[in-house]
């Protein structure tokens, strides 16, 4: 079990053995409680870690998809929808990106690679955090690969936010993701989320700690969007 963790309609969260038949996985979590969770599987494994650390963000995913459902069957309407599909995305290989600091979000979403991760490097670490959500993401990072990406969102803070001891500063950021993937009002879209290549964070790799590392665009790639995402 996840201690204090619950699913989007509130119920005790439990980790099984999937059944035979596999459900329909979010609904299935959402009537029962019960995660599908393989033995022996580094995928389900950092799944059922997430639930631990993100549990309100992970209830909150697990309502939204529920939500959508059952407005896409009142209307008629088949298949997953483009709304489930970004919650997926951002289940499977989110991370939330908080700084107190502006302008390093803004270049992290215009793609300004050499700048951000190497030209303002100390600055960068000095106010940016990087909070990974996606299950999968972490499955990555056991054997990273040139090109891995993460899918990020943005938020500023005020620089007092990290003066709160660590477990409260992931209990405030539970909190503020669950409230932003439960807005109906403001859905999360395609053009929330940016690219982030998880080997460009300082520490993640020694090969980035020199400057012609960020200049390789098999996975520093340039921004080809007219917009990038606005920090929340």
């Amino acid at each position: 079990m996840a201690p204090d963790a619950v699913c989007g309609a509130g119920l005790p969260l439990r980790f099984v053995l999937p059944p035979a038949v596999a459900p329909a996985y979010e609904a299935h979590i959402h009537a029962t409680g019960e995660v599908p969770t393989r033995a022996d599987d580094w995928h389900d494994f950092f799944n059922a870690l997430a639930w631990c650390v993100w549990p309100q963000a992970k209830a909150a995913c697990n309502a939204r998809h529920l939500e959508v459902l059952r407005q896409r069957e009142a209307a008629g309407l088949g298949g997953r929808g483009p709304q489930r599909d970004v919650l997926t995305q951002f289940d499977e290989c989110g991370v939330l990106v908080v700084s107190c600091d502006p302008q390093i979000p803004a270049l992290l979403a215009a793609h300004e690679w050499l700048e951000v991760f190497w030209t303002r490097r100390a600055r960068l670490v000095a106010t940016t955090r990087f909070l990974v959500f996606g299950h999968a993401s972490w499955d990555q990072l056991r054997a990273p690969f040139i090109g891995l990406c993460a899918k990020a969102l943005y938020r500023v803070v005020p620089p007092g936010w990290f003066e709160q001891p660590a477990a409260q500063c992931q209990a405030e950021a539970d909190a503020w993701l669950a409230g932003r993937l439960a807005d109906a009002q403001c859905p999360l879209g395609r053009e929330h989320l940016s690219p982030l290549p998880l080997l460009g964070i300082p520490g993640v790799t020694p090969e980035s700690e020199a400057a012609d590392y960020y200049t390789d665009t098999r996975q520093f790639r340039p921004l080809r969007r007219k917009a990038a995402p606005a920090p929340s």
